[in-house]
């Protein structure tokens, strides 16, 4: 006891540890205080350049510095978080410690202050399996870090990514996690509901109701009481039917279509989109406040172009799962066969990576798979675009120079068939020297680039998908042509 209080006393005169990063927030800006010389060095900056400097400045991180700062501002500091900082090309991987620093020397604004240091361990750098979810990214694990912190909580939850992702799995965890956990957990997919039956389905009917309601009808907030409701695609709720469940989120209370009694109900709402929200307020087809109701808490799962280091992790766990399924022994993809679904852009996400391992598992007789079992399915990916890409980005880029399929645009018809552009489906620089290149070369001009950044409301991730290339290619026509972050925004 003697010997520890010595010790105690002793670190009281230990000198306190200084922040590689102290930002300041004011009026909503945030500004670098300080950045250590060793930080500064690894972002390719000298320190001294940096300070002062708005924080936009430095290459982009992954999760944001800003949403780190402004989530420690608002609780008690985060610990040991995953950030990916710098270009795509040269990015390293630290864990972070943020913490909240009190006023500014000028008490004129809030500090926020970073502690990095690199994984120094195995473990920290080993993937996680949480959910039925795999990933060692620091955009999943702070995912999985976000299911933990919001599955306590009772508000409603928003969860953005694009088509095949994985948000159910994301909306069934925050359940599971929750003190809900033991009621019901009902989802439903509102794009996949006709319009005239999506308020029965939600708040249910009474027997006669209308044309063809010849029983009474639970709807899906009844079946979830006590429980979770997950609303899949909820940018697609007609805007009645927006005003309906704004008032159950309000009041807690519903009533079935063509009843005269209100009714209870206890349920914690969980909903997913794949277009932004805020994009669609601003066009008037959601309701602003609907959007400020719901979009309490918010979960981004990126995608997984963004993550291609979780793809052999992904690989070995569907390979688990296919064994089981079919009573076989696939033991691993060879190297190139790696390298190969690492060099491709994935617009289907885990969904289309499920699904062309099952076919390639289905298709081959191996323990170990190699890229050969790939090359029907490389030569259907350059023949085909699967869609989703922005059209008018696409026709502007490859103009006189792309190969042209003819098929359906988005919402399109048998009846009104157009010219369809294939973007680049394969990411030269990841496929690297030697390899398949990109079916497309990339040609980008300044004004090209400025219209993107602008389409994408800022957000470079963004503007490469409107461009239909990797965001790292984007990265280096930006170096290339002299354009910074500040430039694009003003």
């Amino acid at each position: 006891m003697t010997q520890t209080r010595a010790s105690a006393r002793k670190n009281l005169h230990l000198p306190v540890p200084l922040p590689d990063l102290a930002i300041v927030e004011h009026e909503g800006q945030w500004h670098i205080e300080r950045i250590s010389s060793e930080l500064a060095a690894l972002l390719g900056y000298s320190a001294e350049s940096l300070r002062g400097q708005s924080l936009q400045v430095l290459p982009p991180a992954l999760p944001s510095l800003f949403d780190l700062a402004a989530e420690a501002l608002d609780g008690q500091g985060i610990e040991d978080i995953h950030v990916r900082i710098g270009r795509e090309e040269g990015a390293t991987t630290l864990a972070a410690v943020v913490r909240p620093g009190g006023l500014s020397a000028d008490d004129s604004g809030r500090r926020v202050l970073f502690f990095f240091r690199p994984l120094r361990t195995a473990q920290e750098q080993e993937p996680r399996y949480a959910y039925g979810m795999v990933g060692a990214s620091p955009g999943m694990r702070e995912v999985f870090r976000k299911i933990h912190i919001y599955g306590q909580s009772d508000a409603p939850v928003v969860v953005t990514g694009e088509t095949g992702s994985g948000k159910e799995l994301v909306a069934r965890a925050l359940h599971d996690e929750s003190a809900r956990r033991g009621g019901p957990y009902v989802a439903m997919n509102c794009a996949a509901v006709a319009e005239d039956l999506l308020e029965s389905e939600l708040f249910g009917h009474e027997k006669g109701a209308f044309t063809g309601a010849l029983r009474t009808h639970r709807g899906r907030f009844e079946r979830a009481d006590g429980g979770s409701l997950f609303l899949d695609e909820i940018g697609d709720m007609p805007l009645h039917t927006q005003s309906k469940l704004l008032r159950v989120l309000e009041e807690g209370r519903l009533e079935r279509v063509g009843g005269e009694h209100e009714r209870t109900v206890d349920v914690r709402v969980l909903c997913a989109t794949n277009i932004p929200l805020e994009r669609a307020v601003g066009q008037g087809r959601f309701r602003s406040d609907l959007y400020h109701r719901l979009a309490v808490l918010r979960i981004h799962i990126p995608p997984l172009r963004e993550r291609s280091e979780d793809i052999p992790h992904l690989v070995d766990h569907f390979l688990t799962l296919f064994n089981r399924k079919y009573g076989r022994q696939v033991k691993r993809l060879t190297p190139e066969a790696l390298a190969l679904l690492q060099s491709y852009l994935w617009p289907g996400n885990i969904r289309e990576l499920r699904n062309v391992l099952e076919r390639v598992y289905v298709e081959s007789r191996a323990e170990v798979v190699g890229a050969r079992a790939f090359t029907e399915w490389v030569r259907e990916r350059r023949d085909f675009a699967p869609g989703n890409w922005d059209l008018e980005a696409a026709e502007r880029r490859y103009q006189g120079n792309s190969r042209i399929i003819t098929g359906y645009p988005a919402g399109g018809s048998a009846g009104a068939l157009s010219p369809v552009v294939a973007p680049p489906v394969f990411d030269a620089e990841i496929l690297g020297q030697g390899r398949r290149h990109s079916t497309r070369p990339a040609e980008l001009d300044a004004d090209e680039i400025r219209r993107a950044f602008k389409a994408a409301q800022g957000n470079l991730a963004g503007a490469a998908r409107l461009l239909g290339v990797h965001r790292a290619t984007l990265y280096r026509y930006m170096h290339k042509l002299g354009l910074s972050r500040e430039e694009l925004e003003a």
